[in-house]
């Protein structure tokens, strides 16, 4: 299976909070929502709808399966909230138990285990394991080599802090750009490999 990581992101690195107020206040992170007034169904909603259909299963930490395994359930009936729901999932964690994995078709990595069994889901048979928002697994994912494709939905805005997916561990990696695409609000949404 191919790793690959989908993102909104602005322009000075964060992916905190894109969705909306309240989804991650850390570290006093005040603008969530931030991402909405530059969202467009064409190319933005068009990437992400090319992720679910090339996607075998969903890859998550534990923070963001909590906010998605809230909110997508109760939008069936659309096409892409049906994917969403009937896709294999994983959610990576310490703390959630067998009974707290509600969200139709989900399966837990304990948080202690996940670099060796991401590699062996890496390592089978299939298609995009896609992984959504979830900085703290997308860092460790990157830091391990591990992500086969990165899809950033760069948003023109800077935020001036907060979390992001990026190893700062003086590592140096190179990645080559494979496409790009922008918005008429000036997304660009950017496909990057690493580098033979």
């Amino acid at each position: 299976m191919r790793i690959v990581i989908t993102e909104f992101i602005s322009l000075d690195g964060v992916v905190q909070a894109p969705g909306g107020q309240g989804e991650d206040n850390d570290g006093g992170f005040a603008h969530g929502g931030w991402s909405h007034p530059f969202f467009d169904p064409e190319v933005v909603g068009g990437s992400f709808t090319e992720a679910m259909e090339n996607a075998e299963a969903l890859l998550f930490g534990r923070r963001t399966w909590q906010t998605m395994a809230a909110a997508w359930p109760e939008r069936a009936g659309d096409p892409f909230a049906d994917r969403m729901n009937s896709v294999p999932k994983y959610v990576v964690s310490r703390t959630l138990g067998e009974a707290d994995l509600t969200w139709h078709n989900t399966t837990r990595i304990d948080g202690d285990k996940a670099v060796g069994r991401i590699r062996e889901l890496r390592g089978a048979e299939g298609g995009d394991l896609v992984v959504m928002g979830s900085p703290t697994l997308v860092r460790t994912l990157l830091g391990e080599g591990l992500v086969d494709e990165l899809r950033l939905m760069v948003m023109p805005v800077l935020l001036g802090g907060g979390k992001s997916i990026f190893p700062a561990d003086g590592g140096l990696r190179t990645l080559e750009l494979v496409s790009t695409a922008i918005s008429p609000a000036g997304v660009h949404v950017c496909t990057y490999r690493p580098a033979a």
